[in-house]
């Protein structure tokens, strides 16, 4: 849920430069204080231009006391004659910002009555009108850059709020659609308008006094106290502070908390408003109607055009509004600072919409990289697994860096990991056609080798510039060995249970999509304890070091992470995978990484019975023997039962078939398994066996009895296999 903000803004320093603070336009509270350059101290608000004579005319504005409001270059309070009419701009397109420097000390202000008729314009207001007009055409520009430079939601607006206030306004508000459109939808029926920001001057002078007397009193209960309690502020003493509007405006006119959600209704004087595209002032009959359905009822706006209504339009439809708001004691806003509110209501709308898409766009790449990546690690027998993945960056969270643990017969796993070449949504879709390749060639059970050579294969089909590195090892708990080829990948580092970090010395290879190149495998010791490292280049390779430095640098992490463990013990995987990360500093990321950990357990030889029996008609009541006689030595006799009945059911089909010895295996774990391999490679398959059937009840008996059942292909046939839970233990007495 998107919460709105209230940011207090500290008074803007004389010497901020144009890009962090937008040039000030007339009327900017920054101007009061000191006056232009050349401007003595104490003198008047609308002070004449040098070299102009002393006396006034009856065209002239009349002396007024320079306070801390008095802006130089604006209009201030004076009488004017009712039957004369403000001299219109010479350049009304041009009517945009102000420098940061401040107008002349003897400006003539813009709203100043024209000269009689017959009379030539003034020199000197000439001027004026284009140095107003300039000041504006830079605040516009200054600003919009700011609004510009925000990639997200959050800086879109709060570059408008910043470059507003003060510059522009006393304070502002920021509605926007809840939720914000995707794509080419429009809205058929009613809307909400969220309050996704507010910005204000906290430290005016004349609302400090009412400021600190509203914090000193606890918010009372309802809705008002609520909006308070979350935005910092408090209410109470009669002296209401609005959120996110100017507080005590009009000194004395009560302000109210600004209502959180509006509902836009078609044909409501809202929509009519934000439909007509152009901002109004708060006092035209339009925005009349339209603000208490916006901020509520009984919400007062200062009078006398110091408030306008924005809306905000994006490329296709409306998305918010924005309200900009001015102290009675600052002079009102003018026609052309509609021409502003435009400008800067038009740039926000679009930067939201820029955010709207890059947040879909963010959003579409976060999901195709969680769905090219396995949910969750599998757990196999004999082996631990963990695994991390980092985007190369917040703007690039796609790469083709990929990792798998795939698991096959025997109780043995796949593990690979691989990198396709670059940061795009193309990368993303080849790993991803990769990957399942490689689940697909395990499910074979070919030789590591074998699977990297149809990678190759399938690459050089996907395209000539696909290429891509990776690393495709096998693990089988029951042998501790590990079967490991190498395409073009950085080699893994193995660390021992005593603490020694070492790199594993296989045949680099070339990277996939070269061809007709072939791959070695290596066949390692995995002692049990031990833990095999596989990763990306993304972690050991940077524009600060090369690869084999930073592979150095692994194994000493490594090495000095496992000293901190106690001696004989293995390090806890996870904790580990957090350190081995911890080599990559903050800005020494330049690729994604992908990190595969295994930690090998292993099975002890005395937990696996194994045998081959020759096909033959008593080979069923010989396997139910050599089964009972197993579970009785582990202490599993209450599984006999069950055990021998499924044993006899596979080994009568595999003997039905079969022309070469098939085997049988019972592993024990956690669980009990029994695997039966022959040489036929077509899978058996449940199906419903009719009433005059003599057959096909066989695997519907496995998969009531058993908790786990399965099929899988080898190169040499076939295996079916079975679990059972195993009991648990009696408590000692």
């Amino acid at each position: 849920m998107e919460t709105e903000r209230v940011t207090e803004h500290e008074k803007p320093a004389a010497s901020s430069t144009a890009e962090s603070t937008p040039p000030e336009p007339p009327g900017s509270p920054s101007r009061d204080a000191a006056g232009s350059a050349g401007e003595p101290t104490g003198s008047t608000g609308n002070a004449r231009p040098t070299g102009a004579t002393s006396s006034t005319g009856p065209g002239d504005e009349a002396a007024v006391p320079r306070g801390r409001d008095a802006v130089p270059g604006q209009p201030q309070p004076h009488p004017s004659p009712p039957q004369q009419q403000p001299q219109p701009h010479a350049r009304p397109h041009a009517a945009q910002p102000a420098t940061e420097a401040g107008p002349a000390a003897g400006a003539r202000p813009a709203s100043a009555p024209a000269p009689a008729a017959g009379d030539a314009p003034d020199g000197s207001e000439r001027s004026e009108r284009e140095r107003r007009g300039g000041d504006r055409l830079r605040f516009v520009g200054a600003a919009t850059r700011r609004i510009a430079r925000g990639v997200d939601l959050d800086e879109t607006v709060l570059g408008l709020c910043r470059a507003s206030v003060p510059a522009y306004s006393d304070a502002i508000l920021v509605y926007l659609r809840d939720p914000l459109p995707v794509g080419d939808e429009r809205p058929t029926g009613s809307f909400i308008l969220r309050l996704r920001r507010s910005d204000r001057i906290p430290d005016d002078p004349l609302t400090a006094q009412a400021l600190q007397a509203a914090q000193s009193v606890a918010p009372g209960p309802g809705p008002a106290g609520e909006a308070a309690e979350h935005t910092g502020q408090h209410t109470g003493g009669g002296a209401n502070l609005a959120f996110g509007m100017v507080s005590g405006m009009a000194a004395g006119v009560a302000g109210t908390t600004a209502a959180q959600l509006a509902e836009v209704r078609p044909g409501g004087p809202l929509a009519e408003v934000l439909r007509g595209v152009r901002p109004v002032f708060a006092d035209s009959p339009a925005a009349s109607a339209a603000l208490p359905e916006l901020l509520g009822p009984d919400r007062d706006v200062p009078a006398g055009n110091r408030a306008i209504l924005a809306p905000l339009r994006g490329r296709r439809r409306v998305i918010g509004a924005a309200v900009f708001l001015r102290r009675p004691d600052r002079p009102a806003f003018e026609p052309d600072d509609l021409l502003i509110a435009a400008q800067l209501a038009t740039h926000t709308a679009l930067g939201v919409d820029k955010a709207v898409l890059y947040g879909r766009e963010a959003y579409i790449a976060d999901e195709l990289q969680r769905t090219m990546l396995p949910d969750e690690l599998p757990q196999p027998t004999g082996v631990q697994l963990a695994s991390r993945y980092l985007p190369a960056a917040e703007t690039a969270r796609v790469g083709g860096d990929w990792y798998d643990a795939i698991p096959l017969p025997g109780s043995r796993v796949a593990l690979v990991v691989g990198d396709v070449m670059g940061h795009s949504m193309t990368s993303a879709a080849i790993m991803g056609q990769l990957r399942t390749t490689a689940q697909t060639l395990a499910g074979l059970d070919l030789p590591p080798q074998e699977v990297l050579h149809h990678l190759d294969e399938q690459a050089q089909r996907l395209g000539s510039d696909r290429m891509a590195t990776c690393l495709y090892a096998v693990y089988d708990p029951v042998a501790h060995r590990i079967v490991v080829a190498n395409a073009g990948h950085p080699p893994p580092v193995m660390l021992h249970r005593g603490g020694r970090a070492e790199v594993l010395r296989i045949p680099a290879g070339a990277p996939i999509g070269v061809g007709g190149v072939d791959f070695e495998a290596v066949e390692l010791d995995a002692p049990a304890g031990a833990t095999l490292l596989l990763y990306t280049d993304g972690l050991v390779e940077s524009r600060q070091r090369d690869v084999w430095t930073g592979i150095e640098h692994l194994r000493e992490k490594l090495a000095a992470t496992a000293r901190l463990t106690r001696p004989g013990a293995a390090a806890p995987l996870e904790p580990l995978c957090d350190e081995v990360l911890d080599i990559v500093g903050p800005g020494d990321r330049d690729d994604d990484i992908a990190l595969l950990a295994a930690r090998f357990d292993g099975i002890a030889p005395s937990d696996v019975a194994y045998w081959f029996l020759d096909p033959r008609a008593q080979t069923a009541r010989q396997a139910r023997r050599l089964a009972r006689r197993a579970l009785a030595r582990w202490g599993l006799e209450e599984l006999s039962d069950a055990v021998e009945l499924l044993v006899s059911e596979i080994v009568t089909n595999a003997v039905r078939y079969a022309e070469r010895p098939i085997t049988l295996r019972l592993l024990r774990t956690d669980t009990l398994r029994c695997e039966v391999g022959d040489d036929v490679p077509q899978l058996p398959r449940l199906r419903q066996a009719r009433a005059t059937d003599e057959g096909g009840r066989g695997l519907y008996l496995v998969n009531r009895l058993a908790r786990r059942w399965g099929a899988t292909r080898l190169s040499t046939g076939k295996v079916v296999w079975f679990e059972l839970p195993c009991p648990e233990p009696a408590p000692e007495p």
